[in-house]
């Protein structure tokens, strides 16, 4: 009796502290939120959002860079993602030698640990030096890309290693190959696992400041895609930075945060979405 009454006292108080851990994170995240759109709206303008910096007019805009942060979140994913998807099917599906398999995931995981403000030194040496990239864009999503690898390559692993064998045996037994089961069979079956490594990797790139102030710069400079690439470009984060830091303007650096936390809460939602509609369309 004494040992039942314990164990429904300790089932009582872990219920209690995950209740706790969840209100106190709601409540923070909450409290972030509401605090950044409240200190945001009274100075959000039309002009501000449509406009750029203008030291003759006297005149304060955003425009290039919310332009030049969607640039190089679609330049990152379009290296990352076939990089990451790759390296994780080979890890989960071909690497046959449990060595090497286990020697490119401890460098995998090392990569994740690495301080970004060292990537950032690394990209402007390689990136913009070496390959003459110079301080641009394009320097900095390939940064980016390498940072973010790791997220990528692990999600998407971990999706692959869930899907259950009799899904390849039976592809196999119905005579596919292994690259056909694998893209036709394997790789439907992890689309979840493969949008959140999407998701936390953008959250990344919305996020990071220190990387691209070495490899991208801060320019705010309103350019088509192609041309930003290759000239150099402030991000939001990196705007939000020189705003706050540099010239002490807070009321943009809110407007600023502001934008940088719709864009995440929209990015999500249509993430959610997509997962969802390729859901149903494989179970169509």
């Amino acid at each position: 009796m004494n040992n039942e009454l314990k164990r429904r006292i300790y089932t009582r108080i872990m219920l209690f502290l995950a209740y706790l851990a969840t209100v106190m994170t709601v409540f923070v995240v909450g409290f972030i939120i509401v605090y950044v759109f409240v200190r945001a709206i009274p100075h959000f303008s039309w002009q501000l959002l449509t406009s750029k910096p203008s030291y003759i007019n006297e005149t304060i805009g955003v425009l290039p860079d919310i332009l030049n942060t969607i640039y190089i979140v679609i330049a990152t994913l379009c290296f990352v993602l076939p990089l990451g998807v790759g390296a994780a099917i080979y890890l989960s599906e071909y690497a046959k030698n449990l060595k090497v398999k286990r020697v490119i995931e401890y460098a995998i995981e090392s990569l994740a640990g690495i301080p970004s403000i060292i990537y950032g030194l690394v990209g402007m040496l390689i990136f913009c030096q070496y390959f003459g990239l110079k301080t641009s864009l394009l320097a900095g999503a390939l940064t980016l890309t390498i940072m973010n690898l790791p997220t990528i390559i692990r999600t998407t692993q971990e999706s692959l290693d869930s899907v259950p064998p009799s899904y390849r045996e039976g592809s196999f037994g119905l005579g596919a190959n292994k690259w056909y089961a694998i893209r036709t069979v394997v790789l439907p079956c992890c689309i979840d696992g493969i949008v959140t490594g999407c998701i936390l990797a953008i959250g990344r790139m919305l996020g990071e400041s220190a990387a691209l102030l070495f490899t991208a710069g801060f320019a705010h400079k309103l350019n088509g895609f192609i041309d930003a690439l290759s000239s150099s470009g402030s991000t939001l984060t990196v705007a939000l930075y020189v705003y706050a830091k540099e010239q002490g303007q807070f009321d943009v650096a809110f407007v600023i945060a502001a934008i940088m936390l719709f864009m995440s809460l929209l990015i999500n939602y249509i993430a959610s979405k997509l997962s969802k509609k390729i859901q149903n369309k494989r179970y169509a």
